[in-house]
């Protein structure tokens, strides 16, 4: 592809997606909305019979991963460990038994409801469900967003890992059945150690380049290299553990979280740098997943898809009453977090990459995804507009677009 012309296609995205941003400012909504709404238009547009915007898949996947690390890095930093210690065990809980009833439920009736050509991707479809990002609709939120806030936050930075490492062990399995093997138990055994690696050797970098960075920026600052610096140590995190076939999300979570509880100088300036690189990083993705998924036109698809997405409700649903038996949540908080679980960048990066490897009717997975995608931030988008009579949270106009006031305290 042309230099200018592919430059052009991007200029012409990222103005679409800060229009749309703006948008949502105005509404008080969260921006992903409109961004993958941004995406499905340009998508359709055509020049001489041809798709006007199309980008390289090398570069799609690129800016994925780049958007994902800046984000889950941006996201993690802001936590405060005591706030992570108190209902960490809880958040861990919910997301295994939400992954497990997703699983379990939701497969069966994906593979039902459509022709996946393997049951595996209908398990890597619900995988992929089983993960959560409600940063978008929670950013539309005052801080005093308490406990729920609280604990959805902290449950998609759980599950993040997850969503991210395991549809690729179940490719394996599928890689090795449609090559000629045999699924047998060893089959999974053989997988369970390289997915333990994953999680120790991605902490363990995670906490090596903390080290490092930290003990860097106590003693120097500047106001143009420490920024810089910052993105560089995640982008090197990520990549470090990549490369030693660790989880490079989980790494750069643990990197986040350290750099947000350590005394580091003018820390809040360079975390603003931080979100103003990954709302960038935001909008373009969001923008290009609506761009290179075409839904179907097929009504039938959509009365399924509908149906199969009240049933991913109720699993939800059921998995939150599981998890909190004792009355930690009174029932509309509850319903409240059954309703706010839209995907986020984690998923949307996924659907680059599996765009890319998968063929025939395994691309149904990805319809579904990006329908998923749609019907959840629309449904959370709705959730927002009636927020005080579940939480009583007061709420302030910001649509996705960060400002001070949002910022943590010290």
């Amino acid at each position: 592809m042309d230099p200018l012309l592919m430059l052009t296609h991007l200029t012409l995205i990222l103005l679409l997606g800060l229009l749309s941003s703006i948008i949502a400012h105005k509404l008080k909504i969260p921006n992903i909305l409109l961004l993958v709404l941004a995406g499905l238009f340009l998508g359709h547009l055509r020049y001489m019979g041809e798709q006007l915007i199309n980008m390289p898949p090398l570069f799609l996947t690129s800016v994925g991963v780049l958007a994902l690390v800046m984000i889950v890095f941006d996201s993690t930093s802001r936590f405060k460990l005591k706030e992570f210690d108190s209902v960490s065990w809880n958040a861990m809980k919910l997301s295994v038994i939400f992954l497990l009833l997703s699983v379990l439920i939701l497969t069966f009736f994906a593979y039902k409801f459509f022709n996946l050509g393997s049951v595996l991707y209908a398990v890597i479809f619900s995988i992929l469900m089983s993960g959560t990002d409600p940063s978008a609709v929670l950013t539309i939120f005052k801080d005093e967003v308490d406990k729920v806030g609280t604990m959805l936050k902290i449950e998609s930075i759980i599950n993040t890992p997850l969503v991210v490492i395991l549809p690729f062990i179940v490719l394996d399995i599928q890689n090795e059945l449609t090559t000629g093997g045999v699924f047998a138990i060893d089959t999974i055994i053989n997988n369970l150690s390289p997915f333990l690696l994953k999680f120790i050797v991605g902490i363990g970098t995670g906490v090596l380049v903390g080290i490092i960075l930290l003990k860097i920026m106590k003693k120097n600052y500047s106001d143009q290299l420490s920024p810089l610096s910052l993105m560089i140590a995640a982008l090197l995190t990520y990549i470090i553990a990549e490369n030693l076939q660790g989880s490079g999300v989980l790494a750069v979570t643990t990197l986040g979280l350290l750099f947000g509880n350590a005394y580091v100088r003018e820390r809040v300036q360079l975390q603003e740098f931080s979100a103003l690189l990954s709302l960038s990083l935001q909008i373009l993705v969001f923008v290009l997943v609506g761009i290179i998924i075409k839904l179907p036109l097929e009504w039938m698809f959509y009365i399924k898809s509908g149906l199969l997405f009240v049933i991913y409700l109720f699993i939800r649903y059921l998995a939150i009453i599981i998890s909190f038996k004792k009355g930690t949540f009174n029932f509309k908080e509850k319903i409240f977090m059954t309703l706010n679980a839209s995907k986020g960048i984690a998923v949307a990066v996924m659907t680059f990459t599996l765009a890319s490897m998968l063929v025939g009717d395994a691309l149904a997975v990805l319809d579904l995804v990006l329908v998923f995608l749609l019907y959840s931030i629309i449904l959370s988008t709705i959730v927002v507009k009636f927020s005080d009579f579940f939480l009583k949270v007061p709420q302030e106009p910001s649509g996705g677009l960060r400002d001070e006031s949002q910022e943590l305290p010290e």
